[in-house]
């Protein structure tokens, strides 16, 4: 198997685009790769997206998204993960270079959200879950994290503005953010004041609904040299990838209280990129709701269970913190185009291992991490990236 490293990144803006096509937003992100690193063509184009059939009535989205890019008769394939697709297309196109089938591939994820009214983006995001025993029931995604987040406070005694740190660290890095949807700072005041969406989640909580692309070029480790120049960012190596499930309704598991696929998919990628948690320098987490990103942390091994919430509390997460996260402002802040969210985070990983974060860049990062949740913690995938 060969080493694979990334050697160009594209982003969209994150937000309500309304005046972009979906294959529009696709466009701005892979042009922009594409010149990144230097290129023309690629052998493939694997393309992140969740709900382009429900919410477009748009199927066969990568050939689509090819041909519009210009990449016509190269391979293209759509991969759904649920909100895990980005990561989960990154890990093939991983495959893909490793096992020497292609040498040059481009990993996308799109997501078009804003075009239908709530409640049917609301009912497409539900088909994450279990169909027939949790969104038959009328059981909506944030819902489902409501009850986790209610039983997490009661089994370990946390007060709801425990974990407004979450939010304050994202939308703090958010502000420095051009991509990001909401590049504004709150403050607890703004937190504690916010409405409540489904009890105890409020508005603070949880990520918004929004559009956006993202992608990322890669090759072989040892093709490095031919794409990279002096003014270019430098190419960052995939030292990890690793991919784990759970059940998909919540109900079904051994303790809905951890996140058995996180646990289980960075255990793989820690042992792959013979790293431990203290070697890692960032970690782009799922921050989709605050109680994610505490449980993250606790079965990543970052914290012990019941006090993932205490990080945050502490301001251990800052960007000069003991283990900064949602550098760029994660889901709460940049936004959460679900499809595209794993390609954001992994490329906002290679912005700083390569010191190209701006004002949110974290100081000596050689080593960075990225996990993106499909469901409620159904599919987990975890990525280590190092220079």
């Amino acid at each position: 198997m060969r080493s694979v490293s990334i050697i160009g990144i594209g982003q969209s803006a994150v937000g309500e685009l309304w005046d972009r096509s979906a294959r529009h937003i696709a466009y701005d992100a892979i042009s922009a790769a594409m010149q990144d690193a230097g290129i023309e063509t690629a052998d493939a184009l694997f393309l992140g997206n969740m709900l382009s059939g429900s919410l477009l009535e748009q199927e066969h989205l990568a050939t689509l998204v090819a041909d519009f890019c210009g990449l016509r008769g190269i391979e293209a394939a759509k991969v759904e993960a649920a909100c895990a697709s980005g990561a989960a297309t990154l890990r093939i196109g991983t495959m893909a270079v490793a096992s020497g089938m292609h040498d040059l591939v481009i990993v996308a994820g799109l997501e078009k959200m804003t075009d239908t009214v709530g409640k049917d983006t609301t009912a497409g995001l539900a088909t994450a879950s279990d169909a027939e025993y949790e969104a038959l029931h009328g059981v909506s995604f944030v819902g489902l994290n409501a009850l986790i987040m209610q039983r997490y406070m009661y089994e370990y005694n946390v007060p709801i503005d425990a974990f407004a740190g979450f939010s304050i660290n994202a939308h703090r890095n958010g502000a420095n953010n051009p991509n990001a949807m909401f590049q504004e700072a709150i403050d607890l005041d703004a937190y504690v004041k916010a409405p409540v969406i489904a009890t105890p989640i409020n508005i603070m909580d949880s990520s918004p609904i929004c559009d956006g692309a993202a992608a990322l070029i890669l090759a072989p480790t040892e093709y490095v040299k031919e794409f990279t120049t002096s003014h270019h960012r430098g190419a960052v190596q995939i030292l990890a990838s690793a991919s784990a499930n759970d059940t998909l309704a919540v109900h079904d598991r051994r303790d809905p209280l951890f996140l058995e696929a996180a646990y289980v998919s960075s255990q793989k990628a820690y042992q792959q990129a013979n790293v431990t948690p203290a070697d890692i320098d960032l970690f782009e987490l799922h921050d989709a709701f605050t109680i994610m990103s505490a449980l993250s942390l606790e079965a990543t091994g970052f914290a012990r269970r019941g006090e993932g919430w205490r990080m945050a509390h502490e301001e251990q997460i800052g960007i000069n913190g003991k283990l900064p996260l949602s550098t760029m402002g994660g889901l709460k802040s940049r936004g959460h185009p679900v499809g595209a969210t794993g390609v954001y985070q992994v490329a906002e990983v290679v912005q700083q291992l390569t010191e190209s974060a701006g004002a949110n860049q974290v100081r000596n990062a050689r080593i960075g991490m990225a996990q993106n949740i499909g469901g409620s913690g159904a599919t987990i995938i975890t990525h280590i990236l190092g220079t």
